[in-house]
């Protein structure tokens, strides 16, 4: 069954002058415009396209690939805005995705980024955006485990932190005083699982726990030194920014992880900087 504002193998009916016309099941022939045919479409063969509506509410085929499909959660460019309808969004095809009016949490304007998600609406058959999130998070217990590295998607701020997306699916929460970095909204990066509330929400962390977070950055920190020729120019005044940039690390896992080199003789502690210990 195909499926609108997803991708799709489909076989390949017959060529026109106008492109190629695909096998759409219960849903028809659809249109493979004419300059997006790969080198191997011919009748018979089977082509990977993205089907969605185009301008005139017809189904079509492209072989581009979308910044976010259905079922995705994704921080997409505000195009344009007309009032009576909604917000259009850049999401890398040539006809941009509306964000209705009625599926704004806040009104967005021209430039602004948004996090969304992007759902196929049953009513007008349209791939559509909505910003408003919760309407869409998974709200089963999770199942992940406290320590499991997880994908996460920045998607908005509050006085306690920032607020996630982790998996593409639950709700998660980046505390403040333990994220040690600037992270703004529409970021994608790595956490971990930290703790699993009883109401089913999910604290989260950017760096592992206790030893599994320490060793392997120590051992880090020896390598970049070895690189270095010996020395590297980090110390207590350097910016939590700049640690994470080259260590991938919080300054308080940094501080830790030097901590133990230094108890175990590995390296020096010097006013503005770092030694190995030969």
């Amino acid at each position: 069954m195909v499926q609108i504002g997803r991708q799709n193998t489909l076989r390949i009916l017959q060529e026109t002058p106008s492109g190629l016309y695909l096998d759409g099941g219960e849903l028809g022939e659809i249109l493979l415009p004419g300059k997006y045919i790969p080198r191997s479409g011919f009748p018979g063969a089977e082509v990977e396209v993205f089907v969605h509506r185009d301008s005139e509410d017809r189904l079509v085929a492209t072989t581009e690939t979308p910044l976010a499909m259905v079922g995705d959660f994704a921080c997409l460019e505000v195009v344009s805005v007309q009032p009576a309808i909604g917000a259009f969004l850049n999401w890398g095809l040539g006809k941009d995705l509306l964000l209705p009016i009625r599926e704004q949490k806040n009104r967005v304007r021209a430039g602004d980024r948004v996090v969304v998600y992007v759902y196929f609406d049953t009513k007008t058959e349209r791939v559509v955006a909505s910003s408003r999130l919760n309407r869409h998070l998974d709200l089963t217990v999770a199942t992940y485990t406290e320590g499991q590295p997880v994908n996460l998607l920045i998607a908005g701020e509050s006085p306690l932190g920032f607020n996630a997306i982790v998996e593409n699916a639950h709700s998660g929460l980046l505390f403040r005083n333990e994220t040690g970095t600037a992270l703004r909204i529409g970021q994608r990066l790595k956490g971990y699982v930290r703790t699993l509330r009883p109401d089913g929400k999910i604290n989260l962390a950017l760096d592992p726990a206790g030893y599994t977070r320490i060793a392997p950055l120590s051992e880090e920190i020896i390598e970049k030194l070895k690189a270095a020729g010996g020395r590297l120019e980090f110390h207590d005044k350097s910016s939590p920014e700049e640690i994470r940039r080259v260590f991938g690390a919080s300054k308080k896992s940094f501080k830790q992880a030097v901590g133990a080199l230094f108890s175990e003789r590995r390296i020096r502690l010097e006013r503005d900087g770092i030694e190995l210990v030969q």
